[in-house]
């Protein structure tokens, strides 16, 4: 945490600054904002990761993409003209496929649906590519829950406290369990710079890492379908903007006319939430759904 805080306060002034989202609820506030605070505490996460967990292959292989899902955030963050979507998209994608690829090579790949106390043996391709969805799902709705002063950062951390707790729970606790926690660290420092009304804001090199690690945690769980309780507010927030573009443009079928998405904006705009009230709110909405799945 002190690190992290640290860092931040040193290198605050060379970050990228924001430009104002034009079509975002209060988004002109954001310009002049330093922007991709991301690669701060990502990497402070990395050092430390080195540093005091124990090391292996298949964790370094993660911490790779972790930092390459980190810097493509950044470099989007600091460019001129925003990289387009398709672009980000491969690099998504390719990001994916190593993580999918590297689990099944370390693991035996079974999928264990809690809910039910079933453990499903999938084939190594079918695996692959429900990783690879996983995956995309994580880190794109994630990044678009990132519109609000502390929301993404504030879910996150209620995020990682489920998944550290459900392994407390389930016996399933290792070494790099404790990942989790030093990474819930990091991003408390950023936090006390992020909330309303933020100094600096993570942008797509935070929250894309952020994506990829909740969805690793999930793998690493054993049960994948976690995710969908743990990550339930990041998925209705972003995801539906998700469904409702793709549906509008490659099909040319409207859906949710009178909502703004992500939701966040029509809760602000609509509903004349105040940022405080958003994050509060999405934050407990969240510890709930966590609490009712923790023992599943």
């Amino acid at each position: 945490f002190l690190l992290t805080l640290l860092l931040l306060a040193v290198f605050m002034k060379m970050l990228p600054r924001d430009g104002g989202r034009a079509f975002a609820v209060n988004g002109a506030l954001s310009a002049g904002k330093p922007r991709g605070a991301g690669i701060i505490f990502v990497l402070s996460f990395v050092f430390l990761a080195f540093l005091f967990l124990p090391l292996s292959a298949e964790a370094s292989i993660y911490y790779a993409m972790l930092v390459l899902a980190m810097f493509t955030g950044y470099f989007d963050d600091k460019a001129a003209k925003p990289w387009s979507e398709y672009k980000k998209a491969v690099l998504d994608f390719m990001i994916a496929l190593i993580c999918g690829i590297t689990y099944v090579y370390f693991h035996n790949s079974p999928l264990q649906i809690g809910i039910f106390h079933m453990t499903i043996e999938l084939p190594v391709i079918i695996y692959v590519i429900l990783a690879i969805i996983l995956i995309w799902t994580s880190i794109n709705v994630t990044n678009c829950t990132d519109g609000v002063d502390g929301l993404s950062g504030s879910l996150s951390i209620v995020t990682f406290g489920s998944f550290f707790i459900y392994s407390c729970v389930h016996g399933a606790l290792t070494d790099n369990s404790y990942g989790i926690l030093i990474f819930a660290a990091c991003i408390l420092a950023y936090l006390t710079l992020n909330a309303s009304p933020s100094r600096l804001l993570m942008g797509d090199a935070g929250s894309r890492a952020l994506g990829l690690f909740i969805a690793l945690m999930a793998m690493q769980s054993g049960h994948p379908l976690i995710f969908l309780a743990f990550s339930f507010v990041f998925i209705i927030d972003g995801g539906l903007g998700l469904i409702k573009v793709f549906l509008l443009r490659f099909l040319k079928i409207g859906i949710l006319k009178k909502t703004r998405t992500p939701i966040h904006d029509h809760m602000r705009k609509n509903k004349s939430w105040s940022d405080t009230q958003t994050v509060f709110r999405f934050v407990i909405i969240q510890i709930i759904v966590s609490f009712c799945f923790i023992q599943w």
